[in-house]
């Protein structure tokens, strides 16, 4: 039973993020909107009482906090327009907040391209110092191998 409302829940997420979306591409006309907002993710709460709607949009941090305030404003126009679209008895609260979670994926991301940048720095150093060694290291090379050579002579 509860798998069923889990994927209940999912798939009016789903909806939900898909009709507002298209509600604010088309509909919305606030000029506090200037960057695009995008929605990210929706999460419906169980007893489908509540949607939560996470966005991010371009701009300063001024211009995305105004974006915000515009859809929190706007969110009771967007949820009768939900009802009209939606065939469900009840369509849920809509609350908006920034999606802080996308800020810290890009910031890990960014780590990771950094690390991967250093090891590549590193790796070009390593390549540059045997290449400068082997000039001199070439017969250190030739060494071990005799000895192998003669072991195996040897036997």
């Amino acid at each position: 039973m509860q798998f069923s409302m889990s994927r209940r829940t999912e798939r009016l997420s789903s909806i939900i993020q898909q009709e507002l979306a298209l509600i604010i591409m088309r509909e919305l006309s606030d000029p506090r909107l200037t960057g695009l907002p995008s929605i990210t993710r929706v999460s419906v709460s169980e007893d489908l009482s509540m949607a939560d709607v996470y966005v991010t949009s371009m701009g300063t941090a001024g211009q995305q906090a105004a974006a915000l305030n515009a859809l929190k404003h706007s969110a009771g126009m967007m949820r009768t327009k939900l009802t009209k679209m939606l065939s469900i008895r009840q369509v849920p609260f809509l609350r908006f907040h920034a999606d802080e979670q996308l800020k810290k994926e890009m910031a890990v991301l960014e780590l990771i391209d950094k690390a991967a940048r250093e090891s590549a720095e590193l790796e070009q150093q390593r390549a540059g110092d045997a290449e400068g060694d082997e000039g001199a290291g070439g017969s250190a090379e030739e060494v071990p191998e005799k000895p192998e050579g003669e072991q195996g002579d040897g036997k």
